[in-house]
């Protein structure tokens, strides 16, 4: 931390020295969609925030505002384009209804690891291609990749899945495309935020939910009421967060304070997949004393849900050019990438 501290302070000192002196200082409100005290997923936002009242020298300040106490944590997207507030910081996977490619940004069942993910996103068009995507559903924002964070757990039950059968009338918290899977298994899917899901499960309002890694999920407090949480996470290998800056808010920024942003979080997106991946093996060495059962989906049926995945994301390429083509970019990216995956990595067995 305290290298990416000095570097993003190098860029800062750089900033004053190329025109960010005379620039007009800028003040943003950043309505946030996770709490900042959930690692890898809210933690990353304060962390910008800081970073860029610090780097900038104050031209760039940004004020964290803690999920609803500003905008409701579904609405920061349209709040964000129709310039309500300036920034925002989400995962963006939750505007699927309005910008149907968005979730291949977000989380993609049974897809990329996170440093995959990274890699197609800053080398492979995925930033250029974000842009486009968000302008072309008329959305004035620009999207800045800002966090990341390994595997979710596959969710939190009171019985484990053993069939795709068990997910036939369930009621669940599912996101994203891994929702869309589910309810064509016959589950009754729902969307929540975080903050409601203890209450929700607890009054029987849902059966399952899932939300995030176990470093979170224990935060949190599921495994008071439900005592199965199910693995590996197929809906959500990655998860990825954004800083979304409104048009003309970054048209108003100079080159420089530009870069900070850029800096800060590329920064934020190392930091929070590492301390996820710090945090989660303890956690779930622990969940047995606390009576937690963390089982493994059984193989079959995980071929099975990876077999329905393959027909929803082609059913939702056909219906939105958009995302046909991030689709077909990232399948493009996975040929070779998985000859470069299968080979360079040490198996986990071993």
């Amino acid at each position: 931390m305290k290298l990416f501290k000095a570097l993003t302070g190098i860029a800062g000192a750089i900033a004053l020295t190329t025109g960010s002196a005379v620039a007009d200082d800028l003040r943003w409100k950043m309505p946030v969609a996770f709490a900042t005290n959930l690692p890898g997923l809210g933690s990353p936002a304060a962390w910008v925030a800081d970073n860029l009242n610090t780097a900038s020298d104050g031209s760039l300040q940004v004020r964290v505002y803690e999920p609803g106490k500003l905008v409701p944590p579904f609405d920061i997207l349209q709040s964000v384009s129709d310039g309500k507030v300036e920034a925002g910081y989400t995962w963006i996977g939750y505007d699927q209804g309005k910008v149907p490619a968005i979730p291949l940004f977000a989380a993609v069942p049974f897809g990329m690891k996170p440093w995959a993910y990274t890699a197609w996103y800053y080398y492979g068009g995925g930033h250029e291609m974000l842009q486009e995507v968000y302008a072309n559903k008329g959305f004035d924002v620009h999207a800045q990749l800002c966090g990341i964070i390994g595997p979710e757990t596959a969710g939190w039950y009171a019985e484990p899945i053993k069939t795709l059968e068990d997910y036939k009338g369930l009621k669940i918290r599912f996101a994203g495309l891994g929702g869309k899977v589910l309810e064509k298994l016959g589950a009754s899917v729902t969307m929540m935020p975080g903050g409601e899901l203890y209450q929700a499960l607890e009054k029987g309002t849902i059966d399952a939910t899932e939300f995030s890694m176990p470093a979170i999920d224990q935060i949190l407090g599921f495994n008071q009421v439900v005592k199965y949480n199910l693995f590996p996470g197929w809906h959500q290998q990655f998860t990825a967060q954004y800083m979304l800056i409104n048009r003309d808010q970054w048209n108003k920024t100079t080159d420089a304070q530009k870069a900070l942003v850029e800096a800060s979080c590329t920064a934020a997106t190392t930091l929070g997949l590492a301390e996820g991946e710090y945090k989660n093996g303890k956690v779930l060495a622990e969940f047995q004393e606390k009576g937690v059962q963390a089982d493994q989906i059984p193989r079959d049926v995980l071929k099975q849900l990876q077999t329905v995945t393959e027909e929803v994301l082609k059913e939702e390429a056909s219906k939105d050019a958009d995302f046909k083509r991030v689709y077909e970019s990232q399948n493009e990216f996975l040929k070779t990438y998985k000859v470069w995956d299968t080979r360079a990595y040490v198996p986990t067995d071993l």
